[in-house]
């Protein structure tokens, strides 16, 4: 009974948030959410010319340990996202100065900083864009500013993995080779500029070459998240690495859609793991 009573003690948003952060950290085969002694020191950038939403952003990403910084214009969002030292930006897509587009491809074009775009509820035209210029993940306005903080915690859990023992220093497949140890992949000799989410999408694919790999155990592994109905994400991340590594190797398809399955990376008797 003291238990109860002390249960009852809290406001149904305080145990909607305990509920939810619960679920997240502990979802099987997630591990914790992140490292909070680094945690601590992580600052987050918030590109977004709604300053009402920008308060209610700080006020739930503050008491998760993170330090927040909100600019309210393009131009402003670019010069500090590249001269600031952020963990992740989240960025808008409608902003004053220059569009969010924009501001994703100047900051790509010199960082590898983690993005989280907002994009308008249904828009999937605006989604994909984002993700193809380089966001790491998505979110539709009006959001629960929970499933934000989830979704910046996931990004953030990929971006500081640390090395796993058991798993290979590098790996070979066809003319594709990742180093593990350097974070970076070739093709055919020549550097591969990847993001973080596209990294961890190569790596699934190319540790289990011929094998079909379905769309939900890749969202789960990879975007950390669990398949939505109408969640195309990963579908253009997949896009995104035909572009970069090309779409056939030795007159095959490089990464094959299995319809209605998943995919499946073209197997090389040259494959070392």
């Amino acid at each position: 009974m003291q238990n109860f009573a002390k249960l009852r003690s809290f406001s149904p948003t305080t145990l909607y948030k305990k509920e939810v952060a619960l679920k997240i950290a502990f979802e099987p085969g997630c591990g914790p959410i992140l490292d909070c002694s680094k945690m601590n020191d992580m600052q987050i950038l918030v590109i977004d010319d709604d300053i009402e939403l920008c308060e209610l952003v700080t006020e739930y990403l503050e008491p998760e340990g993170y330090k927040v910084e909100a600019v309210h214009d393009g131009v402003e969002g670019v010069k500090r996202a590249l001269g600031g030292n952020f963990a992740l930006a989240v960025l808008d897509y409608m902003l004053p100065g220059l569009n969010g587009f924009e501001v994703l491809r100047q900051i790509r074009a010199g960082s590898r900083l983690p993005i989280v775009m907002l994009t308008a509820r249904g828009d999937d035209v605006n989604r994909i864009i984002g993700l193809q210029i380089g966001a790491d993940d998505y979110l539709p306005k009006p959001f629960n500013p929970l499933e934000l903080v989830a979704r910046i915690n996931a990004v953030l859990r990929r971006a500081q993995s640390e090395p796993d023992q058991s798993r290979p220093e590098t790996i070979t497949v066809g003319d594709v080779e990742m180093d593990n140890r350097t974070r970076t992949v070739r093709r055919g000799g020549e550097p591969v500029d990847l993001t973080g989410v596209e990294y961890a999408l190569l790596e699934k694919l190319l540790s289990a070459p011929g094998r079909i790999l379905t769309r939900e155990e890749l969202v789960k592994d990879v975007l950390h998240r669990e398949l939505s109905p109408f969640d195309r994400s990963i579908d253009t991340h997949v896009s995104n690495l035909r572009k970069k590594l090309g779409h056939r190797i030795n007159g095959v398809e490089r990464i094959k859609t299995v319809r209605g399955v998943g995919y499946i990376y073209a197997k090389s008797d040259k494959s070392e793991i």
